[in-house]
């Protein structure tokens, strides 16, 4: 097995990531008590409870840097030495940005000023934008996503579970600690555009599409669409389990927009054949 090195373009854009990531939460989200999820928003709540020198960027390498360590061996060393890097980038660029640029950014934003609404959706469309990118090269910007890893199965739940559970309980802590729910709703809202950015950045703005098809007449089916969309197929033998009928699964990807016509071409032919559609967030496929 072929042993992975350390890539210097993956270092080169987790700290773009870093920056990126940095630049949403302390332009948007920090001046107007906003709270990013996950570990980095635990890190906004805590600078604003306790003195000035415990800023944000210290408890941002505080609280994750002992995540990533703990997860190193269910993570492997190359994830967890891109994500401390891709933490120590952020947290730097936190700091540059709040204690050493000559920007104001402790009372309003510099570009939304005190509009809930928009710093809230640019805060967490860009900070989804780095959080896409760290993941995308091999980061990562939360420790939060180790711990669901780790202890998601153990607990019977999903990782996406895990994370959510995890905000929700941040939010109203964050609402109980300032006795407010305004901030910590607004907060939902960036939370909900920074997940969505990172679904695009991560897995692409156009989704294929999946398509498993049971059919009694697969051959028809499978040149049927072959000759329409000019694509490869996959047939898998299966069997109907209360029939006792034999069947052929047909394995076939196509995009979003050829969904319709695909279910037509294969009800014109089997109208009883049975079509399950999922999404696919990748297709790799190879000459070799």
């Amino acid at each position: 097995m072929k042993k992975e090195n350390f890539s210097l373009l993956n270092f080169l854009l987790l700290t773009v990531a870093g920056a990126v990531n940095a630049f949403g939460v302390t332009f948007f989200l920090n001046p107007v008590n906003l709270y990013d999820s996950g570990i980095s928003g635990t890190s906004m709540l805590l600078a604003q409870l306790t003195p000035d020198w415990m800023s944000l960027s210290l408890f941002l390498l505080i609280l994750n840097i002992p995540l990533f360590l703990y997860g190193l061996k269910k993570q492997g060393i190359h994830f967890t030495v891109y994500a401390i890097f891709t933490v120590a980038m952020y947290s730097f660029f936190a700091f540059l940005i709040t204690d050493v640029l000559p920007v104001d950014v402790s009372m309003a934003s510099p570009l939304a000023e005190s509009d809930l609404l928009l710093c809230a959706l640019f805060g967490g469309l860009i900070s989804g934008a780095g959080s896409g990118l760290a993941i995308r090269f091999g980061g990562a910007m939360d420790g939060i996503e180790v711990l669901a890893v780790i202890f998601a199965k153990r607990l019977g739940i999903t990782v996406g579970t895990f994370v959510m559970i995890y905000n929700v309980a941040l939010y109203v802590i964050c609402g109980i600690a300032i006795n407010s729910w305004i901030l910590p709703l607004y907060s939902i809202v960036a939370y909900a555009a920074a997940l969505k950015t990172v679904d695009f950045i991560v897995e692409g703005f156009d989704r294929a599409k999946s398509a498993m098809i049971i059919t009694a007449n697969p051959e028809e089916v499978c040149a049927a669409l072959s000759a329409e969309f000019g694509s490869g197929l996959t047939l898998i033998p299966a069997k109907g389990y209360y029939s006792n009928s034999e069947r052929t699964a047909v394995y076939f990807i196509v995009n979003r927009f050829q969904v319709g016509k695909m279910k037509n071409i294969i009800h014109d032919i089997d109208p009883l054949a049975f079509i399950s559609i999922s999404e696919v967030a990748n297709v790799f496929s190879s000459n070799n």
